[in-house]
């Protein structure tokens, strides 16, 4: 059962974190607590499976990576986990994760990559290609990105962003 205190900690974690040195001490302040209250409530909500993870959102075209590309790799099922964990050590993948695949649809793992032109993701693949043997794969270009945003938990509760003193 989550508490007030509980629903104030994660609606201050899932919009935007301030830029500064000390982002949850901030938030804290926001709120009305230490910073080492609110670590301690952080860690209190993954230690009891409210939280699994806690990552960032970036906006890759404001940092100059304009082509984006999810690749199906078509890998044997015994060698998923290490295929996948080697591409995963890549600072290139943002994502990597294994689906069922179909009959016709034979892939089973996934890498989403960015990069600063197609042919720099398309040459990235090959790369990926030669380091794991994996010679089977489709490399899937976005179009249009519709959407990137997150659930939004107990929002009334979240603390509103003021100047960093």
């Amino acid at each position: 059962m989550l508490s007030h205190f509980d629903k104030q900690i994660i609606a201050a974690i899932q919009g935007d974190i301030p830029l500064c040195k000390q982002p949850y001490k901030e938030l804290a302040r926001q709120i009305g607590i230490t910073e080492q209250e609110f670590c301690n409530q952080l860690q209190s909500l993954k230690d009891r499976g409210f939280i699994r993870r806690f990552g960032a959102t970036l906006k890759h075209q404001k940092s100059g990576y304009t082509s984006n590309a999810m690749i199906a790799w078509r890998v044997d099922e015994s060698q998923v986990i290490t295929v996948g964990q080697k591409m995963a050590e890549s600072p290139h993948i943002s994502h990597c994760y294994r689906r069922n695949p179909t009959n016709d649809w034979p892939y089973n793992l996934y890498t989403m990559i960015h990069g600063t032109s197609d042919n720099n993701c398309k040459n990235f693949a090959l790369h990926l290609s030669q380091m794991t043997g994996v010679t089977q794969y489709e490399i899937l270009f976005s179009k249009r990105e519709l959407k990137k945003t997150s659930m939004q938990y107990f929002p009334d509760l979240a603390p509103q962003l003021t100047e960093i003193e």
